[in-house]
C-alpha cells in the first residue's frame, strides 16, 4: 500500500487543495493526518471542512488540544479567531481525535511524540541551536513502539531518519507553514527554506520501505495576505520565504 502523510496544515487550505490535487494523482491507498491541522490566521472553518470531507485518519495535535481547551492563561487572538471560524461540529470532532494511531500495517503514527503532542520526535533544541536527536537517544524513545516506521510532525521540517535494525522516523514537513519560531523550550526557528507546502508518501516495497518528499507549489502570496488581514505579519513572511528568525 501507497500511504500519504500530511501534517500542521495550519489552517492553509490553500495549500491542502494543492496537496490533495497532487497526491490524488498519485494513486495512493490511505491518507494519514498528524495533526494540528486548523489552527492560524488564514481558513480555519475551510480547512476542517475540506479534511472532514475526505476519508482520513486523523491525530490530535497540540494545537487542535488548545482549541478544544483554550488555556486560561495565554489566550491570544490568533487562538480566538481560530476558534470563531469553526462550528461546533468542527469542534466536536477535533475533541474526538486520539493521541497515537497504527492504522495501517508498519506504520505508527504520532503528532509529537508517542505520549506527548508538544514535544520535537526528532530534533533537540537548545540555546546552540536545533539539531537531531542521536539514534541512540531517539531508539531508547520509541522502544515500545514495535512498527518499523514511524511518522511525526510537529516541528514542521522534512526527515527520514534511520535507526538501528532498519527502523524509520519519517516527518513530512508542514502542508501549511513552512517556517516559525518559538522561545519554548529555549528561543529557536524552524524553518524549510522555501515557502512550498510539503507532505510525504510511505511504501513498503521487497528491499523495505521506500520514502518519498514532496515539494507542491500554491498560492503562497494568497496565503500571506490573509495572514496580515488577521493580523499576524510574522505569519506572513514565513508564509512568503519559508525563513524564520529565532525571536529575542
Amino acid at each position: 500500500m501507497r500511504i500519504a502523510v500530511i501534517s500542521d496544515v495550519h489552517g492553509n487550505s490553500w495549500a491542502l487543495k494543492s496537496v490533495l490535487d497532487d497526491l490524488d494523482s498519485r494513486s495512493v491507498d490511505g491518507l494519514v493526518d498528524l495533526g494540528d491541522r486548523v489552527y492560524g490566521p488564514l481558513d480555519p472553518g475551510g480547512t476542517a471542512t475540506i479534511l472532514l470531507a475526505r476519508a482520513v485518519t486523523s491525530l490530535r495535535g497540540n494545537e487542535d488540544r488548545v482549541i478544544v481547551a483554550p488555556p486560561a492563561e495565554g489566550d491570544s487572538p490568533t487562538l480566538r479567531y481560530t476558534r470563531s471560524c469553526l462550528s461546533q461540529s468542527h469542534l466536536n470532532w477535533l475533541a474526538s481525535l486520539p493521541l497515537t494511531s497504527a492504522p495501517f500495517p508498519g506504520l505508527y503514527c504520532c503528532h509529537g511524540s508517542p505520549d506527548r503532542d508538544d514535544e520535537y520526535l526528532l530534533e533537540h533544541v537548545s540555546a546552540a541551536g536545533v539539531a537531531l536527536k542521536p539514534s541512540s537517544v531517539l531508539a531508547a524513545r520509541l522502544v515500545a513502539v514495535r512498527q518499523p516506521v514511524v511518522l511525526c510532525g510537529h516541528s514542521h521540517l522534512p526527515h527520514t531518519v534511520g535507526l538501528p535494525g532498519g527502523r524509520l522516523i519519517v516527518n513530512p514537513g508542514s502542508v501549511g507553514l513552512p517556517a516559525y519560531s518559538d522561545r519554548i523550550p529555549s528561543p529557536h526557528a524552524m524553518e524549510t527554506g522555501s515557502p512550498h507546502a510539503r507532505y510525504a508518501i510511505v511504501a513498503e516495497t521487497g528491499a523495505g520501505w521506500r520514502v518519498e518528499h514532496v515539494v507542491v507549489p500554491y498560492d503562497w502570496e494568497f496565503a500571506a495576505e490573509a495572514a496580515s488581514r488577521h493580523g499576524r505579519e510574522d505569519w506572513a513572511a514565513w508564509l512568503r520565504t519559508g525563513r524564520a528568525d529565532p525571536p529575542p
